[in-house]
């Protein structure tokens, strides 16, 4: 059963991984390809997890530890970017 679990949780954030880059690319605002790359970095976290729970390893949830952390780092530089034209004062 949970063969058919992961099977769709690795559908439905593929699709939404997609839906994503589709924001990404077609964001009228800089606001919303922000939060596009942000929700992006979510799902990718998402995927690494369930890819662990798969392979029955604990290894990828410290990775994906690592990468909510560089994934947070890096929206919060890029929407001071975006607000300030500086990333350190």
């Amino acid at each position: 059963m949970i063969e058919y679990a992961l099977g769709f949780g690795f559908t439905a954030i593929s699709l939404a991984l997609l839906l994503n880059l589709w924001r990404l690319v077609a964001g009228p605002t800089v606001a919303d390809r922000v939060l596009a790359g942000d929700t992006m970095v979510t799902n990718v976290i998402a995927l690494i997890i369930l890819f662990g729970i798969q392979q029955s390893s604990t290894m990828y949830f410290e990775a994906a530890l690592l990468f909510a952390m560089f994934g947070f780092v890096g929206t919060v530089a890029y929407c001071r970017f975006v607000l300030r034209g500086d990333v350190i004062e």
